[in-house]
């Protein structure tokens, strides 16, 4: 199946920015699950592509100009294998994905939730955990902000794929699994708000697995992946510092179309 992404951010300042640099994760790569056939990011400034610590394409982009607005568009055509089924059987090792982080952390009540749900180590009983969050944590939009932890999502009972996520991720390792957190792309016809999104995979009799927990879906057969790590914060799509701007804003399209 072959997918055409289109997704553009646009940031605006009340005051002239100077000095900026942005550190974008926006461009998938091909392996075993998907054949990238075009891609290509337009921001402004210098750039330079690199790999980071996970085998990610990150971006930095660099502007000396002043602006008061400023633009970033990826656009490509994608095509997913549909027989694959697992999660990206990548050459990173697994165990790094056990390492804790500020947005992945367990509260006893967690603990306890996924010590009951998940009495043997296996596929089937994390997809139950899966549906026992989703219902525990209800899917609704604009609920909470990228700044939000598992735990914050959990004791507020609302969020975003980025809360479940976080969420299935942190009880999966404290039950001694790893996980790890994916962006990318969902194509879903009738769900456009959920086009740039977010999942979890998690390493598990003896593979990777893909669990996306706000959608209940337990293979990627409509997934774009774009970067993996072990949280939000390693695989943003775009981050930066700049000198001076004021107070800034941002709004994003993305779309994801059958083609």
């Amino acid at each position: 199946m072959k997918l055409m992404v289109n997704h553009q951010t646009q940031y605006t300042y009340t005051a002239e920015v100077r000095n900026s640099i942005q550190y974008i994760k926006m461009m998938p790569s091909t392996n075993e699950h998907q054949k990238v056939h075009y891609w290509d990011v337009s921001v402004p400034g210098q750039k330079v592509i690199r790999h980071d610590a996970f085998k990610n394409l990150w971006m930095t982009s660099t502007q000396r100009e002043s602006y008061h607005s400023l633009m970033i568009m990826a656009q490509g055509i994608v095509e997913l294998n549909l027989k694959h089924e697992q999660g990206l059987n990548d050459s990173l090792n697994p165990y790094l994905f056990l390492q804790p982080t500020e947005a992945t952390k367990c509260n006893a009540e967690m603990k306890d939730f996924a010590e009951q749900l998940v009495p043997a180590l296996t596929r089937k009983h994390l997809i139950g955990l899966a549906q026992a969050i989703l219902e525990h944590v209800p899917y609704i939009s604009n609920s909470t902000t990228v700044q939000g932890s598992a735990i914050d999502a959990f004791e507020a009972r609302q969020g975003v794929c980025q809360d479940h996520s976080h969420i299935f991720i942190a009880m999966c390792k404290h039950l001694g699994l790893p996980s790890r957190y994916i962006s990318g792309y969902l194509y879903a016809q009738n769900a456009s708000h959920l086009a740039s999104h977010a999942w979890a995979e998690v390493f598990v009799e003896q593979a990777w697995y893909c669990f996306d927990v706000s959608n209940l879906l337990f293979t990627p057969s409509a997934h774009v992946y774009v970067a993996v790590g072990r949280d939000y914060w390693d695989v943003a799509p775009v981050r930066g510092v700049r000198e001076e701007g004021g107070v800034e804003s941002m709004s994003s399209i993305v779309q994801v179309l059958g083609c």
